[in-house]
C-alpha cells in the first residue's frame, strides 16, 4: 500500500539487505507501527504535526512496538521527522545502537549516546545520507 516517498526507503533496504539482514517497518498515521511486508487498507489521515504524532503514540504506542521488534538487531536505522524522534526518545523506543536521519536538534544527544546522526533534509533519507549509512554499515561488517 505504501508508495511514493516510501519507495526510497524500500530501495535502500533492498540494497542494504545485500550486506546484512534487514527488517523493514513503517509508522503509519492510522495503524502505528506496521511491519513492511504487511498490507493495510488505504486511509486519508496524515500525521504531520507534533500533536498528531503524540496522539498516535498515545493510541497505538508505536515506540514500545519499535523497541520490541528491534531487539534481535545490532543496529536500528530510523528515518523520522523531529516530532516523532522526540517521542521515540522520550519513550525509550531504542534498545540498541541507532543510526538516524532526523532533525539537527538531536545531533548532540546522539553523539552522547554513541549513535550515528545524519541531517534530515527532505522527506526521508537523501542520496548522500544513503551512501554514508551504507558505508557505515559496510564498515561494521
Amino acid at each position: 500500500m505504501f508508495g511514493g516517498r516510501v519507495t526510497e526507503v524500500r530501495n535502500f533496504c533492498s540494497e542494504l539487505s545485500k550486506i546484512c539482514d534487514v527488517s523493514f517497518g513503517i509508522i503509519s498515521g492510522r495503524f502505528g507501527f506496521v511491519p513492511g511486508e504487511y498490507v493495510i487498507m488505504p486511509y486519508h489521515e496524515i500525521t504531520d504535526t507534533p500533536e498528531k504524532y503524540l496522539r498516535l503514540q498515545e493510541c497505538k504506542d508505536y515506540a514500545s512496538k519499535i523497541n520490541f521488534v528491534s531487539r534481535p538487531f545490532d543496529r536500528i536505522i530510523v528515518f523520522v521527522p523531529k516530532a516523532m524522534m522526540a517521542i521515540l526518545l522520550d519513550n525509550d523506543a531504542f534498545s540498541k545502537k541507532v543510526i538516524a536521519v532526523t532533525a539537527e536538534e538531536f545531533k548532540e544527544e546522539f553523539k552522547k549516546r554513541g549513535w550515528s546522526w545524519y541531517r534530515r533534509s527532505g522527506a526521508r533519507i537523501g542520496k548522500e545520507n544513503a551512501v554514508a549509512i551504507m558505508n557505515e554499515i559496510k564498515g561494521m561488517s
